[in-house]
């Protein structure tokens, strides 16, 4: 295992370490040793410790976990050689034990190095995800099959669009995929998630950049439309149902032909709801949905 090896990589430079000052060290009496920088010292090489395992068990391969995992663990060796140097005695002159310390400040060029690209790194990722979260980033509310927010996040960014634009046009359009449980029935769960997943990239390839599209509940996806009234929204809704049902879709060898239904909802339904209503506006979307098709 990936986390097994660096945990082992990074016991073996901490033992490697300490052995080096056991061997060529003279240990110092206990009268000799000055708690405060033991605590600091010892306290920074554990904090680099975990932030080390943490980038390396975290992020996939790449140039900017080599370099942020290269410059924490230095920082975290040079931190250890530090608190080492408080419990054993070393010449002066010797070059390895000035060549341990000053890890951390080399440590923290490449860390920096790394922070530089990994917010490069960050700008592509938040021009990727603009339609999952809009205004704000919160994970906890993600969907771990379509990694769309949910209900609460939807509610959230509804009430922030109206605290910001009270008189300006906003529109919510309900997306429902027909006989959705008629898949997972009989093709199983797991290809109903890959129908979830297919959906929602469809969707997202085909909305504004300021949009933000939520898995609302089941097979039911929200999106909100911040500059749109009811009409235009549900040009869009129509546009977008289009897009799916001309995918092409399979389970196995079987082509699924998906379809999806829509309602929407403008501003002045909106505004009477409320951001703590939206899920009574959705709920009439929904019985508009059923009603149209029963």
């Amino acid at each position: 295992m990936p986390a097994q090896r660096h945990a082992v990589i990074v016991a073996a430079a901490l033992g490697a370490c300490f052995l080096m000052y056991a061997v060529f060290g003279v240990a110092k009496e206990v009268a000799e040793w000055r708690i405060m920088d033991i605590v600091g010292e010892g306290g920074t090489a554990l904090v680099a410790l975990a932030w080390t395992l943490i980038v390396l068990t975290s992020r996939p391969g790449g140039r900017v976990t080599r370099l942020l995992a290269l410059g924490l663990g230095a920082i975290m060796l040079g931190s250890w050689a530090d608190c080492l140097d408080e419990f054993y005695r070393v010449d002066k002159a010797a070059l390895w034990d000035n060549a341990l310390e000053a890890l951390v400040p080399a440590g923290m060029a490449v860390l920096t190095a790394g922070l530089f690209s990994w917010r490069q790194e960050q700008e592509r990722l938040t021009e990727h995800l603009q339609k999952r979260e809009r205004l704000f980033r919160q994970h906890r509310g993600f969907d771990k099959v379509t990694q769309l927010a949910g209900a609460a996040y939807l509610r959230e960014q509804l009430r922030r669009e109206q605290a910001a634009h009270p008189q300006g046009q906003c529109a919510l359009v309900l997306l429902d995929i027909d006989r959705f449980h008629a898949i997972n029935r009989e093709h199983g769960r797991a290809e109903g998630d890959r129908v979830l997943q297919a959906v929602s990239h469809m969707l997202l390839l085909n909305l504004r950049n300021d949009d933000l599209l939520c898995r609302y509940a089941g097979d039911r996806f929200a999106v909100l439309m911040p500059g749109l009234d009811e009409q235009a929204a549900r040009g869009v809704a129509s546009h977008l149902c289009a897009m799916v049902e001309g995918m092409h879709h399979h389970a196995g060898t079987v082509r699924l032909p998906l379809t999806l239904r829509h309602g929407c909802a403008g501003a002045s339904a909106l505004a009477t709801g409320g951001a703590g209503g939206v899920d009574a506006v959705l709920a009439d979307l929904a019985r508009r949905i059923d009603t149209a098709t029963a």
